[in-house]
């Protein structure tokens, strides 16, 4: 298990790497646009699985929207104290 925080040091390294078998070096090549449309579909799918699909499938789906969301911050150059700040 990680953490908020751990992932993003994970993906981060995995960014400066550039790793080209890396599925995150790869989303972030595809740019902003495609990275909002990963965002758009794991959200639709938080709330589906949230209504029909019980807690395991929705913490699933939430991670998966939190991998994306910590991708979009990468590709604008966020850092986590961008966001906390807005918390």
């Amino acid at each position: 298990m990680k953490t908020f925080e751990q992932l993003f040091a994970e993906l981060q390294a995995k960014a400066a790497s550039g790793d080209p078998d890396s599925g995150t070096v790869k989303e972030l090549q595809k740019g902003v646009h495609f990275i909002g449309k990963k965002i758009n579909e794991e959200a639709g799918e938080v709330w589906i699985s949230a209504e029909y699909e019980g807690k395991d499938r929705t913490a699933e789906e939430l991670s998966q929207l939190l991998y994306h969301a910590q991708v979009m911050m990468i590709a604008k150059g966020l850092t986590l104290e961008d966001v906390y700040r807005h918390l």
